[in-house]
């Protein structure tokens, strides 16, 4: 069971508390863990990543373990403490301006 934590404004159209657990077929990546967040909640698609490249958003991080995960492959396994559920992976909105 991997823990995923969302963004305020992701939760709401998700309609989902700030946590949400989810069962990750095969290894624990970004891309199987997002794949098995849309396929739960459909209304996220492309909220994430984008539709046709499925790139991260911009305005998006990724953290888990303390680390920045945003610019790791999709395809590198999660940290253990991720994959274990002991740590939960971090989706957070960047705060931009000037």
């Amino acid at each position: 069971m991997i823990r995923v934590i969302l963004p305020v404004h992701l939760r709401t159209l998700a309609h989902v508390g700030a946590e949400v657990a989810l069962d990750v077929p095969g290894q624990a990546t970004p891309r199987a863990v997002l794949d098995a967040l849309e396929t739960r909640y459909p209304m996220l698609r492309g909220t994430i990543r984008d539709h046709v490249t499925q790139q991260r958003r911009p305005f998006l991080r990724f953290f888990a373990c303390e680390r920045d995960l945003s610019h790791e492959p999709v395809d590198a396994p999660l940290p253990d403490a991720v994959a274990s559920g002991a740590e939960p992976l971090l989706i957070l909105g960047a705060i931009a301006g000037g």
